[in-house]
């Protein structure tokens, strides 16, 4: 089976089967348009995107009447970051931008993967943090640029 486009996905979509087969990614290969996966029932499936799009958490890869094909992304370890001002969310935010570090944002915390620097950053500036294993809606995605 070659999967070329996403039908839905299962947090914003009303579709439902009696059966869902699930393919684990970890996060980084959320980004990947051509991929062999295998589901959680042994299924191999070809995927092989025609749009440029990344994958997502809930993903519906196929659905008939009776299953549907799901994305599931594995945990990461990653900081979560709860600065208590707009002074420490500036102050890490562009210590982080500096450093080129790809960060999410879900509510009034800041995700980045786990890095022992950055660990040791937060510490130094007392910036409120914890290390975690947590699944991701999307890929970190690193955003390339020159200095010139």
């Amino acid at each position: 089976m070659i999967i070329e486009k996403v039908v839905g996905n299962v947090a914003t979509d009303d579709i439902r089967t009696p059966h869902t087969e699930r393919v684990f990614l970890a996060s980084d290969e959320l980004v990947k348009r051509i991929q062999r996966v295998k589901t959680d029932h042994g299924r191999e499936i070809g995927i092989r995107l025609r749009e440029p799009k990344d994958l997502q958490n809930g993903d519906i890869l196929y659905c008939d009447e009776k299953n549907m094909i799901v994305i599931s992304v594995l945990a990461d370890d990653v900081l979560t970051i709860t600065p208590e001002s707009i002074g420490q969310m500036g102050d890490i935010a562009h210590q982080l931008g500096n450093r080129h570090l790809p960060a999410q944002f879900e509510g009034d915390e800041m995700i980045v993967q786990y890095d022992y620097l950055v660990e040791e950053l937060l510490q130094q500036l007392n910036i409120p943090f914890r290390r975690e294993e947590r699944q991701v809606k999307k890929a970190f995605r690193h955003i390339g640029h020159s200095h010139d």
